[in-house]
This record gives structure tokens, C-alpha cells and sequence, in this order.
């Protein structure tokens, strides 16, 4: 059997689909698979789309020659079309979308991040000659442990958000956060401190001076500082709305770090009552309009109640369900139809 895989793009950039593509070309560089990058390879025996690629031509002369081709597919473009990005940012959106689209109605296996993912491509461009297959992000558990550097503070609730852009239409997770954070600290004794990691543009920052909430602005960081980061968190809050499969709350989960957000997208499907809490959205997540505050505060006190218990089963359940041996094992099987 031939063990070269081609991934496409080959630059992917440093979010979550640049996270999965690292992960899994060193598991199978450990395995002993060929990775490379060009799609007319002689030594291909199947291309992974990550998401999608400007270079659907030689997608369809590779197939034409043979070679199986899977995308894995993660949500759609869509805030843009309800909040104002600005019209470069729009059309970008929706060529991306296309391009997703096009390689999906190509490829000989999809698979999806999530079974919210995998509905949410059917409900809005149907179901597909084949069925697609959900397998989750995996994450590496050694790197990303509850031992090492970073423990949470003593003296006050650290509460965590980890977003590559806080910016262009996405400032409502971080908005919602700093409304939680200064809700929950008038419920406890502790006062409660709210650390960003990403990118904030520095008017929003200055926007958050008086909100009456302890903020600590990290920016972005090298993906080797985010375990102990995590570590030091008491809380993990997933902030982006209508997610497919975020690589930070598997990150969390594997940390031992309890995960609170929102019940839209996946959400619902990796974080279970035992290792954090999910809350009501109590309105329309797809028209971006204001969720429930007070319904993400009572979660957050939730996954505060029996800490230590919630910290531990947050690690058992990546070790069941995101260990990214496991996840390479499951991809395999799809990518060379076994």
C-alpha cells in the first residue's frame, strides 16, 4: 500500500486548521507515512483537503488520475453576513464558501467536525452521494496535561477566553465574557479576573477600561505557551458562536480546566455536565443577537461547584474522546477506505 499523503493547503495559518494540520503530520510521521504537498505527486495514494483550496484544478486532475481525495470539513462563512466586516472581508467569505462547497460536491469521503457540522452542510446544500463521517479535533495529551507550569490563582476566579481575533464582528464573545465576569463577581466573594489571549485591537481594549472587570490583555502567543496558560485557568469560556469543533476547548478539557459557553454549534457535544456547563443562548445565536448573561453566570457557578471533581473528569473525558492517536487511527481508516 502506498503511504503518501498529500495536505492541501499546504499553508494553513495558526488557527485551529493549522493546529489539526500539525498534529496529525507528525502522527503520521511517527507512523511512518510519507506527508508532501503536491497534489500531482506520482506517489500519492490520497489528499486530505483541509477545509478548501484555490487549486481545484489539480484536485480534479489528481482524481482523474486516480487518487482519492477527503476533505475535512469544519462550519461555513457566515457572521459576515450579519455583521458589517467590511466588503474585502465579504467577499472573501463567500469565495471561501464556494470553494468549500465545490471540493465537497468532489470529494470521495467528507469529513465532518462535528455532527452540528455535518447537519448544518446538509440543511443548507444537502445531503451528498456519500454520508461523511464525524471525527472530532484530536489533541495531543502530553503536551497539553494537567501536570507542569500554570495553576490557577488562590485569591481570585481566572476565567479564561482564547480567541486567535477578538476584532472584525467577533467582539460579542469577549463582550459576553466581560459582562459574565463582572455578573459572576457579584455572586461570590472572590473577585473574578478575566484573561484574553488573541488579538484585540487596541480600541476595544480601550473600550473595556471602566467595565468594573479585572481584564488581563495576553495578545497573541506562541502555541507552546497555551498548557500552562490553560493551567492557570480555573474557568475555560468558549466564546465563538456556532462553532464546528474548537481545538481550544479540547485544549482546555485536556488541561483539566472545566469549559463553560453557550449551546450553539458543538458545544453540547464535547462538554458534558461532569467537566463543565453548557448554558441557554435564550435567543437567535444566528442572527447574533444579545444572549442570556445571566444563564452563562449560573453555568459558570455550575463548573465552580465540586472544582477539583469537574478539573479531573475534564481530562478523562479527552482522554476518551479527543486523543489524537485515536483521531489519527480514524482518519487513517477514512483516508485509505479500510
Amino acid at each position: 500500500m502506498k503511504k503518501t499523503i498529500c495536505i492541501l493547503p499546504q499553508k494553513i495559518g495558526r488557527g485551529g486548521p493549522g493546529s489539526f494540520h500539525s498534529r496529525f503530520a507528525e502522527v503520521l510521521s511517527s507512523r511512518g507515512y510519507n506527508v508532501n504537498h503536491d497534489a500531482l505527486d506520482p506517489a500519492n495514494a490520497v489528499i486530505l483537503v483541509i477545509g478548501g483550496t484555490r487549486h481545484i484544478g489539480l484536485l480534479r486532475e489528481a482524481k482523474r488520475n486516480g487518487v482519492r481525495i477527503v476533505q475535512r470539513l469544519n462550519g461555513m462563512n457566515w457572521v459576515h453576513r450579519q455583521s458589517r466586516t467590511g466588503l474585502k472581508h465579504f467577499l472573501r467569505a463567500e469565495v471561501n464558501n464556494w470553494i468549500l462547497k465545490t471540493i465537497r460536491g468532489m470529494a470521495d469521503q467528507i469529513v465532518y467536525q462535528s455532527n452540528f457540522t455535518q447537519g448544518w452542510w446538509n440543511r443548507v446544500y444537502g445531503e451528498t452521494k456519500i454520508p461523511g463521517r464525524v471525527i472530532y479535533n484530536g489533541v495531543n495529551l502530553d503536551i497539553f496535561n494537567p501536570q507542569g507550569a500554570g495553576s490557577p490563582p488562590t485569591d481570585r476566579t481566572r476565567i479564561l477566553l482564547v480567541e486567535g481575533n477578538h476584532g472584525g464582528g467577533y467582539e460579542g464573545g469577549l463582550d459576553s465574557a466581560v459582562q459574565m465576569a463582572k455578573l459572576l463577581s457579584k455572586r461570590q466573594a472572590n473577585p473574578v479576573e478575566l484573561m484574553v489571549v488573541g488579538s484585540v485591537p487596541a480600541n476595544l481594549q480601550i473600550s473595556y477600561l471602566a467595565c468594573g472587570v479585572d481584564i488581563v490583555w495576553k495578545g497573541l502567543v506562541k502555541r507552546e505557551a497555551i498548557p500552562a496558560i490553560d493551567r492557570s485557568a480555573h474557568l475555560f469560556f468558549s466564546s465563538d458562536i456556532n462553532a464546528a469543533c474548537p481545538n481550544s476547548v479540547i485544549e482546555a478539557l485536556a488541561s483539566g480546566v472545566p469549559v463553560i459557553g453557550f449551546d450553539t454549534g458543538s458545544l453540547s457535544e464535547l462538554v458534558t455536565a461532569d467537566c463543565g456547563a453548557v448554558a441557554r443562548y435564550g435567543s437567535d445565536p444566528w442572527k447574533l443577537q444579545k444572549p442570556d448573561i445571566h444563564a452563562l453566570a449560573d453555568a459558570a457557578q455550575q463548573a465552580l461547584t465540586h472544582h477539583a471533581q469537574k478539573r479531573a473528569a475534564a481530562r478523562v473525558r479527552a482522554e476518551e474522546k479527543f486523543n489524537i492517536e485515536r483521531i489519527a487511527d480514524q482518519y487513517l481508516k477514512v483516508l485509505f477506505d479500510i
